[in-house]
Order: structure tokens, then sequence, then C-alpha cells
């Protein structure tokens, strides 16, 4: 498959225009050139020597990444910047990234396969960022408890990393928001819509008072673990299209 097909195919599927005046992250092809044709796609959640040099052993013509290389600019390729981009270059293998978008994708993103895990109905956008949205909500189909729902949680893999749980909210479960990676920041926002949790990746010092004062559950269950649902899911579209695909995972514990 042509090259640029593939990377017109996911910018399609993920509106990735959409996301431009929000996101640090150059979405779409970083590095490499749209010509040349595609058979071997690699995807892992980070873009970083350990996975560059998997697709390379690979054999992978496509590097897809949640997280990529160049965040609101790149002034220097020297370093670790070229350490990273040499492989790719020399290999001829392109990255393309899907940073927001993947995150906020209402039926392929990270937090679309959370929701997925956790079986809930009743799904609608969540995690406002301006005109867009990270994250998605929705109501659990059976009411977890707290444990129950970090025993789910704990299923992800995050590099034997435990679920981090503040139980502030309520002992019975139903209503669950969800931004993965660091998403704490709407905290707010789901205490608004009235979730009886929020469930995101990793938290921040002041999480702690602000999830106390607003009697909610906040769940950590990790960054990477969060994060790794959107590339999966972007890996089987591409097996759809005829192409072969590795997973490279990497699991951080963080």
């Amino acid at each position: 498959m042509d090259r640029a097909d593939v990377i017109a195919r996911y910018d399609e599927k993920l509106d990735t225009d959409a996301y431009a005046d929000v996101d640090a992250s150059a979405n779409g092809l970083q590095v490499g050139s749209e010509s040349g044709t595609v058979e071997h796609v690699a995807f892992a959640v980070d873009a970083a020597e350990a996975t560059i040099e998997a697709a390379v052993e690979a054999g992978a013509d496509l590097l897809v990444t949640h997280h990529g290389l160049i965040w609101g600019g790149l002034d220097r390729v020297t370093g670790q910047e070229y350490d990273r981009i040499a492989p790719l270059v020399e290999n001829d293998i392109g990255l393309y990234v899907s940073h927001l978008p993947l995150d906020g994708h209402q039926s392929v993103g990270n937090a679309a396969g959370v929701a997925d895990h956790l079986e809930l109905e009743a799904r609608e956008p969540f995690g406002e960022m301006g005109p867009v949205h990270i994250g998605q909500r929705g109501r659990a189909s059976q009411t977890y408890s707290v444990e129950k729902l970090r025993e789910a949680l704990d299923e992800f893999d995050n590099g034997g990393t435990p679920t981090q749980v503040l139980d502030f909210g309520p002992d019975e479960i139903s209503e669950i928001a969800i931004v993965t990676g660091s998403g704490v920041d709407w905290l707010s926002e789901a205490e608004a819509v009235g979730a009886d949790a929020l469930v995101t990746g990793e938290g921040k010092q002041q999480v702690y008072h602000e999830a106390r004062e607003a009697g909610l559950n906040v769940f950590l269950a990790g960054h990477y673990a969060t994060e790794t649902f959107g590339v999966r899911n972007l890996a089987a579209l591409a097996q759809e299209w005829g192409l072969e695909t590795t997973y490279l995972d990497f699991p951080t514990g963080l």
C-alpha cells in the first residue's frame, strides 16, 4: 500500500486536523517521506530508542506511536534527538504520530478502549479541550465497588505497578469518567457531570486534596497502561487493510 494512502487513512479516521490548535504534538507524519510503499507497520506507545530499534529489527516500513518526537518544535537534531531520528532515516522508516486525536477518538481511542474494558454503556465524549474532547464517560453495566474497579484496572499491563486509588467518593461506582495518560486536570469536569470516579493514568500532588474536597474517587492506572488501547486499535485497522503488523510493548510502570 502507498505510504501516503496509509497516512491519509489514519488522518481521516482520527480527524487529525481538528486537534491542530490544541495539541503540542506534531500529529501525522513526523519523520520520513510520504512517497514509497508500506507492507509492514510497527506500533508502540512511545517513540524512543528502544521502540525504534525494535521497529528496525522487525523490518517495519512505518512506525505508528502515540507519543512522538516533536512537541512544539525541534531546534536541533543532535544528541538524543539524533539517536532517535537517525535509525528512522537510515532505514527509511516513517514515523506516524497520533497524540490527542488518539486519546479522544470515541471508538478506537485510548479512553474508548478503557471504557470497552470496563463495559461502560451510554457513553458520551468527556474531557473538553477547546473544541474537542480527549476522553469518554459512561455508565457501568454492573455497579463496581472501589476494589472491583481497582482489580479491573490492574488487568492492564503496567509493568507490575498496581493501580493507585484515592477513594474519596461513593462506595458503589456507576458513572465513570475517563481521560487517559495525565488526566487529573479534568477532575472538576468529572465532578460537574456527576461522575462517581475519574479513571486516568497518573496524578499530581494537588489531586489528593481536590479529590477529597470533591468527594470523588480517582483511579491512577498508569500513563503507559491506559494508552496502549489506541495503537492496538490502529494495528487492527492496518491488518484489515492487508498490512503486516507488529506491536512493540515496552511498559514503563509509570
